[in-house]
């Protein structure tokens, strides 16, 4: 009965990633462009900075899909038991490198258009949403690495 609930378990989470990665990859496609070019559109003093900032939240999307990526391997990894490995921290380490890319990233995006008087409080908000989530992400996957390499030590 135990096999069957953690299996359960990491089946849900499986698929809660890949749901995540469908959602951010419609917004990515059908809505960030849309929204872009009415930004531009009723702002047009900054219409200059549309595909610019396009194409900078289109790079956070390349570590954020990694980030998932590595995720579903180390779900895997639980799902064969091999969850205390070298293979589980190196993974760890790859997600925690990908949160800190999105938030260096995010933060020198806020930084460009405050010093372009264009950030807008609201995305100012969201911006700050995503550094301090990718912040946690980033820590929590640091505790949990330095927590497995303490356990391969004593294994």
């Amino acid at each position: 009965m135990g096999g069957f609930m953690k299996q359960g378990k990491i089946t849900l989470l499986k698929v809660a990633v890949y749901v995540i990665g469908v959602v951010i990859l419609c917004l990515c496609i059908f809505a960030l462009p849309s929204l872009a070019k009415d930004s531009a559109q009723m702002n047009p003093e900054f219409a200059y900075l549309q595909y610019p900032v396009l194409i900078g939240l289109y790079l956070t999307a390349i570590p954020f899909y990694y980030a998932l990526y590595q995720a579903l391997k180390l779900l895997s990894y639980i799902e064969n038991n091999n969850a205390f490995s070298e293979l589980a921290v190196n993974t760890l380490g790859t997600i925690k490198h990908c949160a800190s890319i999105i938030s260096v990233l995010y933060v020198l995006g806020m930084i460009i258009l405050g010093t372009q008087n264009a950030l807008h409080p609201g995305i100012a908000i969201i911006g700050l949403v995503i550094v301090l989530t990718s912040i946690v992400i980033l820590l929590f996957t640091a505790v949990l690495q330095e927590l497995l390499k303490n356990v391969l030590k004593i294994k």
